[in-house]
């Protein structure tokens, strides 16, 4: 079964994640192109640095070219919005990168991009699901791939280059040249290196780099940016007195930031802080969209400057959704992913770390004194959060627990709502929420909740938890 979560289909590999269901998922691809009357337009495909992740992409190109299809094929590893970033600038309706992001080393995955460079919504997963239930490996056709180049009908784009100068051009280059920041950059083993490393060095910072050789294991770690999987960059950035550490997931879509004190920036503050130095220090103007599992301090900046906070469910898709909807000046959510109006939209945690690094250039300030402004003028968000892994034949019943039968623990404080949107919401009276809801990419629950402790926060993820006895 070939199943899209909120980003992409991901599988292990070897399980699920096998050349047959590449292929099976790419003929369903090509059918709905070919239906569509789409394949003279094309489609652009790239790949990260995880094990097959380069096969695949020629499977996919294979069976995309044998279909009729015209494929622009990215023939070196690339970080996941550059891909997006070509799917908008040639105006194509397709792309697919070949990554399971953030995921453990064991999994890959097909991430699926539509025209302006966005997340495949729903709409398109479904039909795609349904596609592939109504075909077989007997329905693949492929061509080998040297023959689609020979034919060219699989033609080599080279992006990169485009895609810098994209993000230079939407920086205040000339203010972080004046800084000569020293920055420590952690590409976790991911594809974040050539990109990230060529527009800090074009903004004269000095830039040095641990992590970054090709390692399909991510060097045991999690290609994930989080405070556990950062501490040899929080250590080497007080070490060596770097002004900046910055982390990418395995396919850059993600950032994690280590302050010059060797403080993890919890990616809420990362939000918090963006969307206020483009409302304050560059006067610009517009709304913000975060989802569900995301900090309530957006809520706060938003109404001080006379804007508003749109909640949304997880995923990416609907984040840039409502962000078209509403002409949103930026939209993320609290893993680390975000955007801002005119870029991609999708996730992009290259241009995110090099518009941080110009908010600290061109406000003079440190991450921990705007984080303090901040905070003394919309009050302290914390939150606290928790993944547990459950059987398969555990999840039935905490799905009947919560969406059937709708039961929520007793709380010690009133509670105002509680939203079945994605998951399940409790928003109490005093401002605090808690989430409990099941993960899109890995068989997790997740337990998410915010106050203006960590002990209050805390408090409200341990009362769901022995509620759902985990």
């Amino acid at each position: 079964m070939i199943k899209f979560g909120t980003g992409g289909w991901r599988a292990i590999i070897g399980d699920e994640f096998t050349k047959a269901n590449v292929q099976l998922l790419t003929q369903a691809l090509a059918k709905d192109i070919n239906e569509k009357g789409w394949a003279e337009r094309g489609i652009v495909i790239g790949y990260d640095r995880r094990f097959l992740s380069d096969k695949s992409s020629r499977w996919m190109a294979e069976v995309l070219a044998a279909n009729g299809i015209k494929v622009y094929f990215v023939n070196q590893n690339a970080p996941t919005p550059l891909i997006m970033y070509a799917v908008k600038a040639m105006e194509l309706p397709y792309g697919a990168a070949i990554t399971a992001s953030h995921n453990p080393a064991d999994y890959n995955g097909i991430k699926i991009f539509t025209e302006g460079g966005r997340d495949a919504t729903e709409e398109v997963t479904d039909r795609l699901e349904e596609l592939i239930s109504q075909i077989s490996l007997e329905d693949v056709q492929t061509l080998d791939f040297q023959k689609g180049l020979e034919k060219g009908i699989i033609e080599i784009i080279q992006p990169f280059n485009d895609y810098i100068d994209t993000i230079l051009s939407m920086i205040d280059l000339e203010a972080i040249k004046k800084n000569h920041l020293k920055i420590l950059l952690d590409p976790m083993y991911g594809v974040s290196k050539t990109s990230l490393q060529t527009i800090l060095l074009t903004a004269r910072c000095e830039v040095e780099l641990i992590h970054d050789r090709h390692d399909t294991l991510f060097g045991g770690r999690l290609p994930s940016p989080t405070a556990v999987t950062l501490h040899h960059l929080r250590n080497m950035v007080v070490e060596k007195e770097y002004d900046l550490g910055i982390g990418t997931d395995g396919d850059a879509d993600r950032l994690g930031i280590i302050d010059e004190k060797g403080n993890f920036i919890h990616p809420n503050d990362i939000m918090a802080l963006l969307y206020y130095y483009l409302l304050k220090y560059k006067g610009w103007r517009g709304p913000v969209v975060r989802n569900l599992a995301t900090t309530h301090l957006l809520d706060k900046i938003a109404v001080s400057f006379g804007e508003q906070c749109y909640e949304v469910p997880v995923g990416f898709k609907h984040i840039s959704s409502k962000m078209e909807e509403t002409n949103a000046l930026i939209g993320g959510e609290s893993s680390g992913g975000l955007t801002i109006r005119g870029h991609i939209k999708g996730k992009d945690g290259i241009f995110a770390a090099a518009l941080l690094v110009e908010m600290i250039c061109v406000t003079g300030k440190l991450l921990s004194e705007l984080l303090d402004e901040i905070h003394e003028a919309h009050g302290n968000f914390v939150m606290a959060e928790n993944d547990f892994k459950f059987r398969k034949e555990d999840k039935e019943k905490l799905v009947n627990l919560l969406y059937v039968e709708k039961k929520i623990p007793t709380f010690p404080y009133p509670v105002e709502k509680v939203s079945y949107e994605d998951g399940v919401k409790v928003y109490f009276e005093n401002g605090d929420w808690v989430i409990a809801r099941f993960s899109g990419t890995e068989p997790l629950l997740r337990i998410f909740a915010e106050s203006n402790t960590h002990e209050k926060a805390a408090e409200l993820g341990q009362i769901v938890k022995d509620f759902l006895h985990l």
